[in-house]
Parts: C-alpha cells; sequence; structure tokens
C-alpha cells in the first residue's frame, strides 16, 4: 500500500505541476481546472491511496465499479461521476452512488435518469456527451444537434444540465486542440443562450495524453487515469 501510495502521490504532484504550468502560459488560474482521478479496473485501495494523495474528485465507467468503489467513496466522502456510455437499465443503480453523470448522450437516457432520480426526490447534475469528431465508434450528440438536445432535456425536473463533456479523436496536438476550441465555443454558445434548468458551469474534456491541449481551449475539468494509476488492468 505504501509504494502504491508514494507512486501515485509522484504521480498526482507531477500532472497538478503540468496543469499549473500551463494555466500559468495561458494567463488562467489553475484553480479553475478541476482534476478527475479516473479508477477505471483499479482497485478500492488504490482509490484510498489516490485520495491521500489528494485527489478529490473521482469517474467511473462502469456502474458495476462505481457499486464495487462506493464504500471507499462514502469513507472519505467524495464524489465519483459516472463518464461512461451508460445503459437506461443501469440507472436504476446510481441515485444512492453519484450525483453527477457526464455521458448523456440520448433523450430516453435523460428520462430514465428524470424518473429515477425523482423517485429518490433527488436531482442529478448531468454533462452532456458531445461526438465531437462525428465518430462512429463513439456516443455523443452531434454538435449541430446539441442545442436542441439540451433545450429538449432541459424540460426534466429530475436532472439538472450543468455542462459539456466530449472524447475527441486521437490525433495530433494541432488537431486535438481544433477539436477542444469547437467544443468550448459550443459551451459558450449554450452559455449565452440562458436556458432555464442550464448552467453551463463544467466543460469535461481532456485525458492523460491531451489534458494540457484541453485547459488551453477552455477546458475546466480534465479526466486523467492511467497518468494517474498506471496501465489499466482490463481482466479484473
Amino acid at each position: 500500500m505504501e509504494n502504491t501510495y508514494n507512486i501515485i502521490k509522484e504521480n498526482v504532484d507531477r500532472i497538478r505541476y503540468e496543469i499549473g504550468d500551463t494555466c500559468t502560459k495561458i494567463g488562467r488560474n489553475a484553480d479553475e481546472v478541476m482534476l478527475m482521478g479516473v479508477s477505471k479496473t483499479k482497485t478500492a485501495q488504490d482509490v484510498e491511496a489516490a485520495i491521500k494523495a489528494g485527489i478529490t474528485l473521482f469517474g467511473e465507467n462502469r456502474v458495476q465499479e462505481l457499486q464495487q468503489k462506493a464504500e471507499m467513496f462514502q469513507k472519505y466522502n467524495v464524489p465519483c461521476h459516472i463518464i461512461g456510455q451508460l445503459q437506461t437499465n443501469k440507472v436504476k443503480y446510481l441515485p444512492p452512488l453519484t450525483n453527477c453523470i457526464q455521458s448523456v448522450d440520448s433523450v430516453k437516457l435523460a428520462k430514465e435518469i428524470d424518473k429515477q432520480y425523482t423517485k429518490f426526490n433527488s436531482v442529478a447534475d448531468v454533462l452532456v456527451e458531445v461526438n465531437i469528431g462525428y465518430e462512429e465508434s463513439k456516443s455523443g450528440i452531434d454538435i449541430l444537434n446539441a442545442y436542441e438536445f439540451i433545450h429538449e432535456i432541459s424540460e426534466l425536473k429530475g436532472l439538472h444540465v450543468k455542462g459539456l463533456m466530449c472524447v475527441p479523436p486521437i490525433c495530433e496536438g494541432d488537431m486535438v486542440r481544433k477539436y477542444f476550441a469547437q467544443m468550448y465555443q459550443l459551451f459558450v454558445d449554450i452559455q449565452s443562450k440562458k436556458v432555464d434548468n442550464v448552467n453551463m458551469d463544467i466543460l469535461s474534456m481532456g485525458m492523460s495524453d491531451d489534458f494540457k491541449y484541453a485547459i488551453m481551449e477552455g477546458s475546466n475539468l480534465v479526466r486523467v487515469g492511467s497518468s494517474i494509476f498506471g496501465k489499466r488492468n482490463y481482466n479484473v
């Protein structure tokens, strides 16, 4: 456990330095950028080490993994968001476990979130996932349909639209920055429309390989997994 902690602490410190350095170069305040630890395939012990290393926000891709680690998140009172593609039949498990779902990509899913969180007299914060690269292999709303989609789901009382999320195509720095810039422009455009039940507070973009570019283009939440925890074990 001690060795795991030391490795994770060193990684967290390095990433926070890189976030701060990037922000300094572009004139942003590093406090504007939230660092999320993505604990996909990692153990509750890894999560605990990351918490002790200073991570105060986590993301899980699968509901089952969130359930397995929920006790650890609750023990330290740290939030964990669902960030992966979410099936509607899994939503019913989420109200006691998380107040934020970052991967809303269909009206059907939004309505199920509304239904299940309303049962708990609760409201889910949601981010709308945008398929910024128009990739058939990825989920998300087409950028051209994003405003219409957000306006439609904003009518649901069991959720509150808090922002946008994306996973851009794998590409080189200048190209990925273009995708992030498009996301930021969409974020600002929707923010300016002042839709009821919509607050563009969170722009979740940037992962281990590209979070610096995402910050340069306006991201205020970066989702970092392997650069904190090391390579993932997909055999668990």
